[in-house]
This record gives C-alpha cells, sequence and structure tokens, in this order.
C-alpha cells in the first residue's frame, strides 16, 4: 500500500484463518461497510506501488546530450567555432540540438504510452463489501477485505487464503519457477519463503 503505517500484528501467514478475520475485524460473510473501508483507504492508503519519479523535462533534455557521439559533435563544433567556421559551427549545434528536442518528444510519447498501457492493464478483483460481491479495481483493497480468486484470475493484493480448492498459482515473476505452485490455507513458518 501507498502509505502504509506499521501493523503491529504478527506476520499473517502464521495464523489461522480465525485469527487474521479476528485481528482485521473482518466478517468472512458479509465483509467490510462502506464506511470501514473509507477509513481504512483514509488510514492505509491505496493498495498500489508507489509512483517511480519523473525528471522534468529540462532533465530530460541534458539526459539526451549525455552520450559520446554528442560529445564528439560538441568538440567538432568547438573546433569549427574556433576556426571561424560559423557555418559549419550552426549546423553542427543545430543537429545537437534537433538530436535532443526529438530525444524528448519521443521519451515523452513513450512515457504516455506506457501510462496508458498500465491502466489497460490494472488488475481487478471480486470483492465482497456489505453483503454484496463487487468488482473492483485493485487499487481500491484494504486490509480486512474479503476478495474472490477465480481461475485466470491475476492476484490483486498480498492475500491470506481462507478457503482454496485446487488453488494453483503462477509465481514465475517471483521465483522465476515455471511451474504454478499450489496453495492451501494453513498456517506457514515464520521464516518461510516468499513463495511459501
Amino acid at each position: 500500500m501507498e502509505h502504509s503505517p506499521p501493523l503491529d500484528q504478527p506476520l499473517w501467514h502464521t495464523l489461522e484463518c480465525a485469527d487474521v478475520v479476528a485481528v482485521l475485524e473482518g466478517d468472512l460473510g458479509y465483509g467490510l461497510s462502506d464506511d470501514e473501508v473509507k477509513r481504512r483507504l483514509e488510514l492505509y492508503g491505496e493498495n498500489r506501488l508507489p509512483e517511480p519519479h519523473h525528471p522534468g523535462i529540462v532533465r530530460r533534455f541534458f539526459a539526451q546530450l549525455n552520450n559520446p557521439l554528442i560529445y564528439v559533435l560538441l568538440l567538432a563544433a568547438t573546433v569549427t567555432a574556433l576556426l571561424g567556421h560559423w557555418v559549419d559551427t550552426a549546423v553542427i549545434m543545430g543537429v545537437v540540438l534537433l538530436n535532443a528536442v526529438l530525444g524528448v518528444v519521443q521519451e515523452g510519447k513513450a512515457a504516455q504510452a506506457m501510462e496508458a498501457l498500465k491502466h489497460m492493464l490494472m488488475p481487478h478483483a471480486q470483492v465482497l463489501r456489505a453483503g454484496t460481491m463487487q468488482h473492483l479495481p485493485s487499487q481500491a483493497l484494504v486490509p480486512g477485505d474479503v476478495v474472490l480468486l477465480q481461475a485466470g484470475d491475476r492476484v490483486p493484493a498480498d492475500l491470506r487464503l481462507m478457503r482454496a480448492h485446487q488453488l494453483a498459482v503462477d509465481e514465475s515473476m517471483l521465483s522465476g519457477e515455471s511451474l504454478a505452485a499450489n496453495k492451501a490455507t494453513h498456517t506457514v513458518e515464520a521464516e518461510a519463503s516468499l513463495g511459501d
């Protein structure tokens, strides 16, 4: 979560399911009320990673000049200027500036395309709230939400399994393992690896 205060709770994977529900003051049959969701969103923030810092346009422009080929062109422009060949100097400097401007424009377009893709691929979750199943973006999840996972779903957050039937999860992004890992609801040791 974006600005989560530390939870002074034990490790969730070491607790029995009923204990997790009790600590989070949840309800498996009803979910969280709308007021409780709002309170937890204010307390913990959205369920998303912090946005990376994007440099400003001036910094991106000067980053375009940080290239060995550009250094050679700037050196050539300096030499031609010292020799008094002003037309050659102007052409070389024009090429350097045009290259930097085009680089900034292309980076901007690529960043916009990545942002659009990120929104298109944003995972959603089936969540039990106020007694009804709701289809929500994963960033709206809060601690204590009851989430229903079905075949083919992406896991939208860190979850503690309450019930599972032949659940296998593709953890290749975490562990590099190509085979799906079977999951169960039993507790595991505090020192267990991330995949467990």
